[in-house]
């Protein structure tokens, strides 16, 4: 039997599921996820800033996955997500042998939506907040955001405060951001920290486009590793990460995919009993787009 939470998502998503067509809305590894391209996400986010409500975009990868089992708060924090991206190759991978419809093309990470999205904030003149980050990396970032897009405005604030609720540093946090005014806020301090801090402040902050993150202004400022996105592409890029950084990445990517092991087994199963197991390779993709164009509100 589905959690409340389960069908609280059910009941979230409904209108934006009916025009959207079979087969793009999957479970996989126990977590929902949505299959989308970059022109739908940026779609969404562009109407809803228009009309000024809120939107919160989240993404499952094999961590997130992992966290979810061991952090209740982590967890809610789905809930309340209205699109939820595939930020993982792997998991694309193992939905087309269980015969879901998840291509390269619907995964989608922070790197290889930066351009387009920047793009469409500047173009549209989008208030931007960022709260993440080491001292002074945010403001480098921000800077160096604006110089290619001045356009948009940018605000930051680092990461570096104590996220109790009720704190003190969280009150000045949401003030800041309310008098800021933002069209969109990215929450980059890594899971679960961001994603449970937007759980226990959603309904305290302005109605505007949520994203959780992670490091994002830390490739703005040049101050961590950006992989190379044919790595993305063809599902390599958790590779190239942990070849940069092994202490900090091995146990990520080494030793917590083994404890999803159960989780992918009961998709497996699932699958030779609708048999469909292997078909997510015979069956045709949709051609992604030729080109990236902006998208309207």
């Amino acid at each position: 039997m589905e959690s409340r939470g389960q069908e609280r998502r059910d009941e979230r998503r409904r209108d934006f599921r009916k025009a959207r067509r079979a087969g793009e809305r999957i479970k996989l590894l126990g977590v929902t996820l949505d299959l989308v391209r970059l022109e739908e996400i940026m779609h969404h986010v562009a109407a809803h800033i228009a009309a000024r409500t809120r939107f919160v975009v989240a993404n499952h990868n094999a961590h997130s996955v992992y966290l979810m089992g061991r952090n209740p708060e982590f967890a809610r924090y789905f809930d309340h997500a209205d699109l939820t991206m595939v930020d993982s190759g792997p998991m694309v991978l193992l939905s087309r042998i269980v015969g879901l419809n998840a291509r390269r093309f619907h995964r989608w990470t922070y790197l290889d939506w930066r351009h387009h999205f920047w793009s469409l904030a500047n173009r549209h003149g989008w208030r931007v907040f960022y709260l993440g980050g080491a001292p002074s990396v945010p403001e480098a970032a921000a800077q160096a955001l604006t110089e290619k897009y001045p356009n948009a405005t940018i605000g930051v604030r680092n990461g570096y405060f104590d996220a109790t609720p009720g704190s003190a540093d969280n009150t000045e946090i949401v003030a800041q951001i309310t008098a800021f005014q933002p069209d969109v806020i990215f929450v980059g301090m890594g899971m679960p920290r961001q994603e449970v801090w937007l759980l226990h402040h959603l309904e305290q902050l302005p109605p505007c486009v949520t994203y959780s993150i992670g490091a994002a202004f830390d490739y703005e400022a040049g101050v961590q590793y950006s992989p190379p996105r044919w790595a993305a592409r063809w599902g390599f890029e958790w590779l190239a990460r942990l070849l940069a950084d092994p202490r900090r990445l091995f146990g990520r990517y080494c030793v917590e995919p083994w404890f999803l092991m159960g989780l992918a087994l009961r998709d497996v199963a699932g699958a030779v009993r609708a048999g469909r197991l292997f078909k997510g390779f015979s069956t045709p993709a949709p051609s992604p787009p030729s080109r990236l164009t902006e998208a309207q509100p």
